[in-house]
């Protein structure tokens, strides 16, 4: 038997779990027909339906490389089972987390070996292929330019982000969404009811699918997975004929995972709605995604700098206290670490998303710095030249100064910008907040610093 392919395999090559594996593994769908969701990628003469079904391809080539992204449970695996089955294929699989470049060349030159010598095709199910090295990506770009194997590969990251260019170019890249709860729904009832799965040995109540649907969240392995240790405690308590009540499905699981990887998309996904809801002052949507990072396992130090940043660039001087508070929740947070930290993260949280909203000083310095880098500068104003060292008062530095302190109001009509740049403001602050009452002093300011005598004026 071949090193990577598994016993107890059909003609095709696909695995005919026993009656022992997984529940999630053993209703693993058959054919299309009992495919659950992805009704975009399955409409008559698709590129997937051309890889399962040869005979509706109508003359049209299949794809000889498939790139399946999605969340977990939506069908990846299932979709690269059913391309071997329906077409007799011979069927490979190999998982990035425990195959090496090594594995990766013994399987493709035997699918090699094999094409020429009989003509059997092969299809190679590369699973979390995102975990491939860059080296171990590149070692499968033969076998698909020469179509030595049909790849399937199968990843939860952005491809954009984790698949070589050159390998992802050569795919076609397919996107499964997120199964409804009503496509989870059918996959559980028909566990519960089919031979491969409970064969109809437990009922379950509406309460208990109610709360296992939405423990699932779209996943369909986690839902019958939930379904599967829970039938196992029914059947176990009370025999055959056992109903699953919510109190077993409690049970059963603990807590919901949350579907989040730190190293993934869905970590700037989930970080920069948490910014984006605090920016927009929905406190509770930003306490939900705080949770959702914090019972991930995220870097509490890492959630702490990202509300350091929002204070300064969301809340700004409309408060600002808000800035003293987070970064203190930064200090706090190193000091006492988690759990506790997570009180820390959601006062400073609950403060900055409460608090009046300006983003006046970040447009001020971005505006200047723009300024800056488009040859804007212009020369020191000679009056306000450093005139400490010796010679600087010989050649003008510092003379006519005006010191602040001495005038009314602390405010010096004098120049201070640059000849080129008299007259342009950066700095616009808002009615709101505390930058309220810095607006109408800023104006009396700026009305005294206008009456600075002009350089062609001295």
């Amino acid at each position: 038997m071949d090193l990577f392919e598994t016993a107890g395999t059909d003609v095709a090559g696909v695995p005919e779990p026993s009656r022992g594996a997984p529940l999630a593994v053993r209703m693993r769908p058959r054919s299309l027909d009992e495919v659950a969701g992805q009704a975009h990628l399955l409409v008559p003469g698709s590129p997937l339906r051309r890889l399962v079904e040869p005979g509706e391809a109508s003359g049209r080539a299949a794809p000889s490389s498939v790139v399946l992204w999605g969340p977990p449970g939506t069908g990846k695996t299932t979709l690269a089972y059913l391309v071997a089955r329906a077409s007799g294929r011979r069927f490979v699989e190999l998982s990035a987390v425990t195959a090496g470049v090594k594995d990766v060349r013994t399987v493709v030159e035997d699918a090699r070996r094999r094409l020429v010598a009989g003509g059997e095709e092969t299809v190679l199910f590369v699973d979390e292929v995102h975990r491939f090295s860059r080296t171990q990506q590149d070692a499968l770009l033969p076998s698909v330019e020469n179509r030595w194997v049909t790849l399937v590969a199968a990843t939860t990251e952005n491809p954009s982000f984790s698949v070589n260019s050159p390998l992802l170019s050569r795919s076609l890249l397919l996107t499964l969404q997120p199964l409804a709860e009503d496509d989870v729904r059918t996959l559980v009832e028909r566990a519960v009811s089919d031979e491969r799965g409970l064969g109809g040995e437990v009922s379950l109540d509406e309460d208990a699918l109610e709360h296992l649907l939405r423990l699932a969240g779209g996943d369909a392995r986690k839902a019958l997975t939930v379904l599967e240790a829970a039938a196992g405690s029914a059947l176990e308590e009370r025999g055959a004929g056992a109903t699953v009540d919510l109190a077993t499905v409690e049970k059963a699981v603990d807590v919901a995972a949350v579907r989040y990887d730190r190293a993934g998309d869905q970590h700037y996904d989930v970080v920069s709605a948490f910014i984006k809801s605090i920016r927009g002052s929905d406190v509770d949507a930003a306490l939900h995604y705080l949770a959702r990072m914090i019972v991930a396992g995220e870097d509490p130090r890492f959630i702490a700098r990202r509300l350091v940043i929002s204070a300064a660039e969301d809340v700004g001087l409309a408060d600002p206290s808000a800035l003293q508070t987070a970064t203190a929740a930064a200090q706090a947070v190193a000091l006492i670490g988690m759990p506790e930290g997570r009180i820390v993260l959601a006062e400073a949280v609950v403060h900055l998303a409460t608090a009046p909203k300006s983003n006046a000083a970040y447009l001020g310095i971005d505006a200047a710095i723009a300024d800056v880098r488009a040859g804007r500068a212009g020369t020191v104003p000679t009056h306000l030249r450093d005139a400490h060292y010796a010679g600087a008062q010989r050649i003008g530095h510092g003379q006519e100064y005006v010191y602040a302190h001495d005038e009314p109001h602390a405010v010096a009509a004098q120049q201070y910008l640059p000849d080129t740049l008299v007259g342009r403001r950066y700095y616009e602050p808002t009615d709101r907040g505390f930058e309220r009452q810095v607006g109408p002093r800023l104006d009396a300011v700026r009305d005294i610093l206008a009456r600075a005598p002009r350089p062609a004026d001295s």
